[in-house]
């Protein structure tokens, strides 16, 4: 290895296999499946939390939402500019190794205060996984396999919340929420390791089936291209809206299913995970699987299968918002989420395809910074202010149920985005390396 954290010449000459590769591609989905633990913990300890500090729902929306991705997006563009100059792989390492050791230190806090300050540094930390990591799969993968890898990879999002349900109810039902953090946070530490000893950096445009542009570019350069890319604009919206729909209804989806339906913390935390990690699973890998084989026919369909999907949520997230009974409720949730996880692998890949190798990186991370603002920030925010403000002087607890309506309904107007995203989507994936 390069001073630079390049590969030297020799290792750029060596082949990787196909079996390394789907290696590489488990091993940081597994990194992502703690990442979105360590994340998503906070929406099963909301309540517990609120209860201990003696805050408003609100304020919870802002621990769990902005607190969080203020600055997991205000530093992920720096860390993603790193990124497409150096070593991919010691940037993920260290990234893994700080987010799980400020999660532990969560459980150590004294004051609502103290604890978002700590989110704030697991933000930190968790900004240096994804871009890097987007980028270095781009490179292991070809465009004909990229949606279908990166979806695989995506899976971390709901194997991780999947994951982050039973055992946050489990954990804050018999030891309290600080366990929760210390439970949750400490084994990636070693994650960290394995990552740095064991995957391989790769040259860029390794995986490019012509010759590509690998000059470096500057951060202007970049943001330049991008706003000359109509379809990456258009994914970048439409991705936000969904983005917010997705975040605000998870989020709050622990505590409405107590509020509104009683159901106990353990009884949340296995149906909500069993949802979430089978059916986002199975609609992000069906997505991004079904969009590379109608892709190689028509690239349009890149897009056209994410705005169909998006559309198709409205009727099931009005379910499980409104339906009075509960097991008809949790029936809707399950399809709303299997559709509204399939979108996600088709939007990695085209943003990585669309930009120029080394661009990648800082391409994912002024998605993310987009995306996590809208979606991560303001969806669970929005959720707390309408609780609040809107609904709860008229509704009271039940202020909830209105709220997640309003929110999942605006998930509906990404499949207008990612419509005509699919228009020009064709023309920019040729006109990538052209100046």
């Amino acid at each position: 290895m390069s001073r630079s954290g390049e590969p030297t010449p020799e290792q750029q000459q060596s082949e990787v296999t196909s079996l390394y590769s789907y290696y590489v591609l488990a091993l940081l989905s597994i990194v992502y499946v703690f990442n979105f633990i360590d994340r998503q913990i906070m929406a099963v300890l909301i309540d517990p939390i609120k209860a201990e500090f003696g805050v408003s729902d609100t304020a919870m929306g802002f621990l769990s939402g902005f607190a969080f991705v203020f600055f997991y997006t205000l530093v992920g563009i720096p860390i993603a500019r790193w990124a497409d100059r150096g070593s991919r792989r010691f940037i993920i390492a260290v990234a893994i190794a700080m987010w799980s050791l400020m999660t532990a230190a969560s459980g150590l806090a004294r004051s609502f205060a103290q604890l978002a300050v700590i989110r704030v540094l697991v933000g930190v930390g968790e900004a240096g996984a994804t871009p890097p990591s987007h980028s270095l799969l781009s490179d292991y993968f070809p465009l004909n396999k990229r949606a279908t890898a990166l979806a695989i990879y995506s899976w971390g999002v709901y194997i991780g919340a999947a994951l982050a349900f039973p055992i946050g109810g489990y954990l804050v039902a018999h030891y309290g929420w600080r366990t929760a953090f210390y439970a949750v946070g400490l084994p990636g530490v070693a994650l960290s390791l394995l990552v740095w000893f064991t995957v391989r950096e790769l040259p860029r445009g390794r995986a490019e089936t012509g010759a590509a542009n690998v000059e470096h570019a500057s951060l202007g350069e970049v943001v330049r291209f991008l706003l000359s890319r109509r379809s990456f604009m258009l994914i970048v919206l439409g991705s936000s809206l969904q983005s917010l729909s997705g975040f605000g209804v998870i989020t709050w989806g622990a505590p409405f299913l107590s509020r509104v339906h009683a159901m106990g913390w353990t009884e949340i935390g296995v149906t909500m995970g069993w949802i979430i990690g089978i059916a986002g699973c199975t609609g992000v890998f069906l997505g991004g699987k079904l969009a590379d084989r109608l892709g190689r026919r028509d690239t349009a369909w890149y897009m056209r299968l994410p705005a169909l999907e998006s559309f198709l949520c409205i009727p099931f997230v009005t379910g499980f918002a409104l339906l009075a009974d509960t097991r008809l409720a949790v029936l809707s949730f399950i399809p709303f989420y299997f559709l509204g996880a399939a979108y996600v692998g088709p939007m990695h890949a085209m943003v990585q395809s669309l930009v120029r190798v080394r661009m990648r990186a800082t391409a994912s991370a002024i998605l993310l910074f987009v995306v996590n603002m809208i979606g991560a920030g303001l969806g669970p925010l929005a959720i707390g202010l309408l609780n609040d403000y809107v609904f709860g002087p008229i509704y009271g607890e039940m202020a909830i149920r209105y709220s997640i309506f309003v929110i999942g309904l605006v998930g509906g107007l990404a499949s207008i985005l990612f419509w005509q995203a699919s228009k020009s989507l064709s023309a920019d994936l040729a006109n990538r390396d052209v100046d």
